[in-house]
This record gives C-alpha cells, sequence and structure tokens, in this order.
C-alpha cells in the first residue's frame, strides 16, 4: 500500500510511522506499507518536513496554506463557501501529487489544514467514541485536550479515524490506551489561572502522543495495509468482519 504522509509542524507522527515501517521491514523483508513522498502545507521553517523527508531518503513538496489564503486575500475559515472553495482549489496540487505518485491512503500526522482529498487517515487527542446527549462526539477540534479536562474526565485517549466533510466526524477506526489525568490542584482553581491550566493541557497532550498517537497511528495504518478494517454502506467499521462501533482497541 503506497501511503502519502501529509504534516504541519515537527511531524513527530509521521516520523513515528516511518521508524514503524522500517520495523516492519526489518522482520518481514517487505513493509505492508510504504510512505512514498511528505508534503507540508507550512514553507516557514516551522514544518520539519524536509528534514524527515532527507534522513528517509523521500521526496518532500511543500506548499503553504497561509500563503495561499494572502495571495488571494481570502480568510482561512472554511465554514464559508468561499473558504470551502478555496481549500479545494489548494488541494487540487496535493491531489495532483497523490495520482503522480499512485497513493492510496493519504496519512495525516500533525496536518493542521481542513483537506477535502479522499482516503485520509488522522489521529486525534481524543476519545471519539464518546458522545453528547444528543449523540455528536464530544471531545472535536484543536483543543480537545483542553474541552476533556475541563469537563472532568479521568483519562485520556486518541483515536484514528478515516476523515469525511465534517471535524473529527469520520469513522472512528482505533482508539489507544488511557493516560490518567494528573492535575497539580483542583480543577475550579485550575480554570481560574490560565496560564497554569494552559501548560497542563500541553504536558497532557505530550504524554497521550508518547501512549496514543504514536502506537495507534503507524498500527492503524499497518491494518489497513493488510486489508483487516472495512467499511460497510453506512460507513460502519470491522476489523476482520467484526463490528468495531467504538474503534478497535487492543
Amino acid at each position: 500500500m503506497r501511503v502519502a504522509a501529509f504534516m504541519s509542524g515537527t511531524g513527530s507522527n509521521i516520523r513515528k510511522l516511518l521508524e514503524y515501517q522500517k520495523r516492519l521491514e526489518a522482520r518481514e523483508g517487505r513493509p505492508p506499507f510504504e510512505v512514498v513522498f511528505v508534503f507540508s502545507d507550512r514553507s516557514d521553517g516551522v514544518s520539519r518536513g524536509e528534514q524527515i523527508a532527507l534522513e528517509y531518503g523521500l521526496p518532500y513538496f511543500s506548499y503553504d496554506i497561509r500563503a495561499f489564503h494572502k495571495l488571494r486575500s481570502i480568510r482561512r475559515t472554511v465554514l464559508t463557501p468561499e473558504g470551502m472553495e478555496a481549500r479545494k482549489e489548494f488541494d487540487r496540487v496535493a491531489a495532483k501529487l497523490v495520482q503522480a505518485f499512485e497513493v492510496d491512503v493519504v496519512a495525516l500526522g500533525g496536518y493542521m489544514s481542513y483537506i477535502t482529498l479522499k482516503r485520509c487517515v488522522n489521529v486525534h487527542p481524543a476519545d471519539l467514541s464518546i458522545l453528547t446527549p444528543e449523540g455528536k462526539r464530544k471531545y472535536v477540534g484543536d483543543r480537545a485536550v483542553a474541552d476533556a479536562i475541563k469537563a472532568g474526565e479521568k483519562e485520556l485517549r486518541a483515536s484514528t479515524l478515516w476523515t469525511d466533510e465534517g471535524v473529527d466526524t469520520g469513522p472512528l477506526l482505533m482508539v489507544s490506551r488511557p493516560v490518567s489525568v494528573e492535575l497539580p490542584r483542583p480543577l475550579e482553581e485550575l480554570l481560574e489561572d490560565e496560564e497554569t491550566f494552559n501548560k497542563v493541557v500541553d504536558q497532557h497532550q505530550e504524554r497521550l502522543k508518547e501512549v496514543g498517537d504514536w502506537k495507534i497511528f503507524p498500527r492503524t495504518i499497518e491494518l489497513i495495509s493488510r486489508g483487516l478494517f472495512a467499511l460497510d454502506q453506512q460507513n460502519r467499521v470491522y476489523l476482520n468482519g467484526k463490528a468495531v462501533p467504538e474503534g478497535y482497541r487492543e
């Protein structure tokens, strides 16, 4: 299975994916998936995509989303028809790369742009099986870890999913092992100290990467490449023929 790695920042998830690929290659002779290029939506030095691509001998491409919007005087939000059309235009470049490299799956490892391409797997720092009373996913978006801690959750988990047109609404694939929430003082006091609360959130997010993202993201790509995940016509997820409505958990 041919994989394109998309990223925006340090690319730790992409690095872990490539390390995992190398371990499978060493063990099996030929890995079930292969990352064929790295793509970043930032060209300002924040993204370490070029460095990662250089280390692993991969083609690297960058197309800066902020410059794209600035040159066109377009607001970055995708919640408007104008924003969605702009994002589709931006994605045409990536789509041409995906087609040229005959990519089967796009792995979004810390890719911060909304994406309109198909067959993309994302990793999200929350348990997406947790729902609101209305049946919607409770912890979505960029502030998922903060929202979970604010809500009094005692554990945090990461999830992988197929992307769709919504924000973190696609079919749920895997859910990680938990990271316990450890607060330096009562939650009510922390919420009154924004700076300290944000530091606590950052610390938990880093811990969750190690236990969650870095484990289930490569594993999900492997399971897809081995043909073990499947979707039915209602986008319900199956692993080895067994329904996993709350995500597969090893």
